[in-house]
């Protein structure tokens, strides 16, 4: 604008012009898998931990082997342990395939520290795993406890993480329910790791909350299950 005015008087222009070159700090490539890859991770992450778990309880009390469970010295804590061990060993094979598949077949980059997406990613797994448990130990039904985890993990996870839609973009009172979902945080520091190489300084809130999420959930958990048949 300065070089056009400066024409317009007749002056000479100024060999000391600003040459704009717009660059994009994250995703510099601009490829879209690269943005949705990390957000997928938390996806199946969630589907394996917390639909999966939920029927574990529920199906003991429906094949009619709590009983025998009950009967056993094994405490609560411990037969709940037992019950989780298995689905996080899973998900911990979830999540190096899919770190694997991106690298090696997507070509999706990991610029951050992959000891902390892993970290990070285990704390999210035992808090949905978590809440997973603690919807069988409540509903004692696979039906209901299928029904319930899909509707209170899968579909939030999807719709309400900022996966598809950001969170700015949503209207106000559905933004106040986004931050109840643990997926969404998670959503934060997958892509944070992933795509911009980012620590735990940056991200100390989405790492809090996910921390007391977990201990919420597995309190409430081992609170609830009682070994005694009502």
């Amino acid at each position: 604008m300065v070089l056009e005015r400066l024409n317009r008087v007749g002056m000479p222009p100024s060999r000391a012009g600003i040459d704009i070159r717009p660059r994009v700090w994250f995703n510099s490539d601009m490829v879209s898998k690269n943005y949705i890859f990390p957000g997928l991770i938390a996806i199946v992450m969630m589907v394996i931990a917390s639909l999966l778990t939920s029927l574990t309880i529920a199906r003991e009390w429906e094949n009619g082997t709590m009983e025998q469970l009950l009967a056993t010295p094994v405490t609560g804590p411990e037969l709940i342990l037992g019950k989780l061990l298995p689905y996080f060993a899973i998900g911990i094979l979830d999540l190096v395939l899919c770190v694997i598949v991106g690298e090696f077949f997507f070509d999706i980059p990991l610029r951050g520290s992959l000891l902390l997406l892993f970290a990070l990613s285990l704390l999210f797994l035992l808090g949905a795993l978590g809440l997973g448990m603690l919807i069988s130990i409540v509903t004692k039904s696979q039906l209901v406890a299928s029904q319930l985890a899909l509707v209170a993990t899968m579909l939030p996870a999807f719709l309400l993480s900022g996966f598809i839609f950001p969170i700015d973009n949503m209207p106000l009172p559905i933004q106040w329910v986004t931050r109840l979902v643990s997926a969404s945080y998670f959503v934060v520091l997958i892509r944070g790791i992933y795509l911009k190489d980012v620590g735990l300084d940056i991200l100390a809130v989405e790492t809090a909350f996910l921390t007391v999420f977990c201990l919420v959930v597995m309190t409430l958990s081992v609170f609830k299950f009682r070994k005694k048949i009502e």
